[in-house]
């Protein structure tokens, strides 16, 4: 069955829809409850689901804005079903992000940001260039400036290592892009270095983002 992706305003969330993101988020229990994922309703602009006949299989909560008039696409929460389809919603989710950027930022390049919580978010990154962080990558002072502007975004600036990108945390499961990769031996080596010490459940995450180019989000014009 094919799967169905739609984006509408975050104001227009039913409860029974944000019954049926909690029940989803099941499969990793303890992590995001109904209080998380309606904080992030309230947070957020955009809401993208992504569904499989009658069954939601993924979703992600983002806004499309400028920031310093740099236009952006920022991620927070998103959580996919760990199922056989699981690479295909996270394309699923990136496009249709991808086709609202094109339509609110026509021939600009446009950032992208988010939080992981391990190496596997990086599949969501597929379509992007000049990913930070990155293997074999010394970080400038402009990429380690997007981290901080992306960390006062998402309100975590003062937990905030702008060397390492990483966010310690409080007590509970940060708000990430959240995914286990479906052939994570495909993964490209030294991403797993930057997760190395990082306590998810107690918080802490990963700044990572990238940059769609004008040329490329072309390819999203449906």
């Amino acid at each position: 069955m094919p799967l169905d992706v739609s984006t509408k305003d975050c104001s227009q969330l039913s409860e029974e829809e944000l019954a049926e993101m909690t029940e989803l988020c099941a499969d990793v229990a303890g992590r995001f409850d109904l209080d998380t994922i309606a904080g992030q309703k309230k947070a957020w602009v955009l809401v993208t689901q992504v569904r499989e006949g009658d069954h939601l299989r993924g979703f992600s909560f983002s806004t499309l804005e400028r920031i310093g008039g740099t236009p952006a696409i920022i991620i927070g929460m998103a959580h996919v079903r760990r199922n056989a389809k699981r690479d295909q919603v996270v394309k699923a989710l990136m496009s249709d992000n991808y086709r609202r950027a094109l339509m609110a930022f026509p021939d600009e390049d446009v950032l992208v940001g988010t939080r992981l919580a391990s190496v596997d978010g990086y599949d969501a990154f597929k379509a992007l260039t000049d990913i930070n962080p990155r293997p074999a990558h010394k970080s400038s002072g402009e990429d380690r400036a997007w981290g901080r502007r992306l960390a006062k975004r998402f309100g975590c600036e003062a937990g905030y290592d702008d060397k390492s990108f990483v966010v310690t945390g409080g007590d509970c499961y940060p708000p990430v892009f959240d995914h286990e990769s479906l052939k994570p031996e495909k993964q490209e080596p030294g991403f797993t270095e930057f997760f190395e010490g990082l306590k998810a459940d107690n918080g802490d995450c990963l700044i990572a983002f990238g940059w769609i180019l004008a040329e490329d989000l072309l390819k999203y014009n449906a």
